[in-house]
């Protein structure tokens, strides 16, 4: 009887499941395009910036590159609360690590952690993760963690909604041994495009350089995007 009034209850008019829109009980997803490309002496790593609920853009301008060591990070899609539970994890685990060994930890070794915890709560998170980085036993180095837990290393990365609209770009742009600023451009372009076909992506282009030196980050504005078709 009890289960019956809070059915009816939940029916009335004026309630939030007749007022709210839809999007307001859906959670909150990264569809979204990241990437990462590695060179001779480190990475590129680079995404879009929206967030999206449903239909509707909850944030604009995310940050999509999330630092998890001095010199790794990580690039995010999927849902945006599993993604970031998951990257909190990490960072705080190879902390330790790093504290235990009294040296810089190895990127192989932060996608592991990403990838031994994508296949633990493999039936309860949406999470694709790009692992990028540099130390100083492999230099640069780019591993993708899809959803269910693979890992694999790879001379270059996309994920998220918008890098199926892409690969043909990827595939046929992508040359091995270019520097690092042929890599910020093939990054942006490669963004860019993304974010003028789907839906998910959009907002300004984040970009970050990885190196022994450190991280140079850079931001694409909205009215600095790369321009494929001029009217």
């Amino acid at each position: 009887m009890e289960r019956q009034q809070r059915g009816l209850s939940a029916a009335r008019p004026g309630s939030c499941a007749d007022l709210c829109p839809d999007w307001m009980g859906r959670e909150v997803s990264t569809g979204t395009t990241i990437m990462a490309v590695e060179f001779d002496g480190g990475v590129v790593i680079g995404a879009d910036s929206r967030t999206t609920t449903g239909a509707y853009i909850a944030n604009r301008v995310t940050d999509k590159l999330t630092p998890i060591h001095e010199r790794i990070f990580c690039c995010r899609s999927g849902s945006a609360a599993d993604t970031q539970a998951i990257a909190d994890a990490v960072t705080y685990q190879l902390g330790f690590h790093s504290i235990e060994l009294d040296e810089p930890p190895l990127v192989h070794t932060a996608a592991n952690l990403f990838k031994e915890m994508c296949y633990r709560y493999r039936e309860d998170l949406m999470a694709g993760i790009i692992v990028a980085g540099w130390d100083t036993r492999k230099g640069g180095q780019v591993y993708s963690v899809p959803m269910g837990g693979m890992m694999v290393r790879q001379p270059f990365s996309i994920g998220g909604s918008g890098s199926s609209y892409i690969y043909g770009f990827v595939d046929s742009s992508y040359k091995a041994g270019m520097t690092k600023e042929e890599c910020l451009t093939f990054t942006a372009n490669a963004v860019a495009l993304a974010m003028e076909r789907d839906g998910s992506s959009g907002g300004v282009i984040r970009l970050a350089a990885i190196t022994e030196a450190g991280v140079e980050r850079k931001v694409i504005l909205g009215n600095e995007l790369p321009r494929f078709n001029v009217d």
